[in-house]
């Protein structure tokens, strides 16, 4: 890929948003837990993905149903958007009610050659700051990569528990799916529209997305140690699909804990945090 956007690296935008607990809440009601949040309250982990929506016009929005490409992000002339992964450093928590300030930074931008073709590798860096200062860091990874005429195959269903400390397990059905992108403004098609990621995407089926499995993983973590994070690091391996039971697992390890979620008998998401 000749394009070069070196130009790019550096590139900052701010973003405010208020926490409103209703949205927060909303989301704890669609995994089926009680939404008590008020004013005040700390926002649960990753649920500031649900907040500072990018909402642009029909006009301006991509085929995928992403924005266009060319605005804050690169126009990188690949098809196929993913979020690959993500590192946070929990500082501060975040309220409820609060202003809330992100400024967001494009760190590096590389092309590399995989398996499937060129790939381009975005990352971001997002600070987030409420009333008591700097809150959130966090490093995000988008991937480019080129169309696929190929379908994976649909994974087979676990017929046991796999073996961990800490267990749940969710079945990601279209209307969860549906609710999560509603909540977070993602208008990617391949979540909620079967026709358009089977054909246009090649997927077996809707997929699930990663930030959804990362919050998952993130909370059962929290859970289990009874402590908050210090640090998540979390990345995708394999796309996880509506329609079939997606566990939920996370385990001590030397240095906290380690988690990841899993269809079939490969994981879909693995991740990493501290306490």
């Amino acid at each position: 890929m000749a394009d070069d956007f070196s130009a790019w690296i550096g590139k900052q935008e701010t973003r405010h948003d208020r926490f409103d607990p209703a949205r927060s809440n909303a989301l704890l009601a669609a995994l089926g837990k009680p939404g008590t949040a008020k004013d005040g309250d700390p926002v649960p982990l990753l649920h500031h993905w649900l907040y500072f929506w990018d909402v642009q016009p029909p006009a301006a929005l991509g085929p995928d149903g992403h924005p266009a490409k060319g605005g804050f992000l690169p126009p990188v002339p690949l098809p196929r958007r993913m979020w690959a992964g993500g590192r946070l450093r929990f500082e501060a928590p975040l309220r409820f009610g609060e202003a809330t300030e992100k400024r967001s930074t494009i760190l590096n931008i590389e092309t590399k050659q995989g398996r499937s073709g060129t790939l381009v590798f975005v990352t971001l860096e997002h600070r987030l700051s409420g009333s008591a200062g700097l809150a959130v860091i966090e490093q995000q990874d988008l991937v480019y990569r080129a169309a696929s005429s190929e379908t994976p195959p649909l994974p087979v269903p676990l017929s046991a528990v796999p073996p961990c400390a800490a267990h749940r397990v969710i079945s990601p059905d279209p209307v969860l799916l549906l609710r999560y992108s509603a909540l977070t403004m993602n208008g990617h098609r391949i979540h909620y529209d079967r026709p358009y990621a089977m054909a246009e995407e090649a997927y077996p089926a809707l997929v699930v997305h990663g930030p959804l499995q990362a919050t998952l993983l993130a909370g059962l973590i929290e859970d289990h140690a009874g402590a908050p994070l210090k640090s998540f690091e979390f990345r995708g391996v394999s796309p996880a699909f509506d329609g079939i039971d997606l566990h939920i697992c996370a385990a001590p390890a030397d240095t906290g804990f380690t988690a990841w979620t899993q269809q079939g008998e490969a994981r879909n998401m693995v991740a990493t945090a501290t306490v």
